[in-house]
């Protein structure tokens, strides 16, 4: 049997899906893998900011419509860049085991913490929902916004001259770079940056039929973060969320029970409202959605 595993070519795309394959692989040695590498309409716009060129889409149409025709058997994503609603047809498999959710920091050399760098200093980031929860810490902040892979935005710290860039902990750590630059790191609690729906976890992909593929990838199900993915994914969704709007979600599990806080602003990031939910575990995806809602409700209020 012969498996072929599409990703986009960056980094930390084929650093994740060469784990996914290796931790299959140990389980099914009898199986061939083979990557194909993909590149996807986000790869290719890179001078245009995440919310001016579509939806969270942007990084995974070209993988999908290679998913459908059959040229591909499964795909490896990060799933906080999956829009809601996948086409037809598709579905998401089984769940490995989540890296860290945080967002961190990577600060210039010479400063040690979010709280040290001088008032009006200017952070690279290109997410809304990094910058308005930042700007609620720390008004003073200015915000330069930058794309890129991750390594090509820890070097714009230096090329555009700025006090640093905030970047996902989970990439960091799985390409190796988080160790080495760990003495310019600070990690950024939940309470300051709330992380996107589903950040640190792995998306695998797959076609609906395929039935054998997704027993495959059941043995490298981690319940625990399939369960927060559920309850995450699921806020998202009941918010129908883009690239345009800031928000964002995590789940934590505590003993038989969950607990999601969600996030939603507005575009220009004049409101941000935060609300949390608990409940039994089995609930998750009602009160993922019925947060979501909740939020929105809420944010009509401020519309109207």
């Amino acid at each position: 049997m012969k498996i072929i595993v599409g990703t986009r070519g960056s980094n930390l795309a084929l650093t994740q899906t060469k784990w996914v394959v290796s931790q299959l692989q140990n389980n099914y040695p009898n199986t061939e893998f083979e990557i194909k590498t993909i590149t996807t309409t986000g790869d290719r716009i890179q001078n245009v900011s995440l919310d001016k060129i579509g939806e969270k889409g942007v990084f995974v149409k070209e993988i999908e419509e290679q998913l459908l025709s059959g040229e591909i058997d499964l795909a490896v994503h990060s799933m906080k860049d999956m829009p809601g609603e996948l086409p037809e047809g598709l579905m998401f498999s089984w769940v490995p085991e989540r890296e860290d959710y945080r967002d961190v920091i990577v600060l210039k050399g010479g400063y040690k913490s979010l709280k040290d760098l001088p008032k009006g200093a200017v952070i690279g980031t290109g997410s809304k929902r990094r910058q308005f929860q930042l700007s609620k810490y720390r008004e003073d902040l200015k915000f330069d916004s930058i794309r890129g892979n991750i390594e090509t935005r820890v070097r714009k710290i230096e090329d555009q001259n700025l006090h640093g860039v905030i970047l996902a902990a989970a990439g960091l750590k799985r390409i190796g770079l988080y160790e080495k630059l760990r003495n310019r790191i600070e990690p950024i609690e939940a309470r300051i940056i709330l992380p996107s729906p589903a950040q640190g976890i792995l998306a695998i992909e797959i076609r609906e039929e395929n039935t054998q593929i997704h027993k495959m990838i059941e043995s490298i199900n981690h319940s625990e973060s399939f369960l927060q993915a559920t309850a995450e994914r699921s806020f998202l969704k009941g918010l129908n969320g883009n690239c345009h709007i800031p928000m964002g979600a995590l789940c934590a599990i505590k003993g038989e029970n969950i607990e999601i806080e969600g996030l939603l602003g507005n575009e220009d990031g004049s409101v941000l409202i935060k609300r949390k939910a608990y409940g039994p575990k089995e609930d998750a995806e009602k009160l993922g959605w019925e947060l979501a809602k909740d939020i929105l409700k809420e944010m009509k209020g401020y519309e109207g």
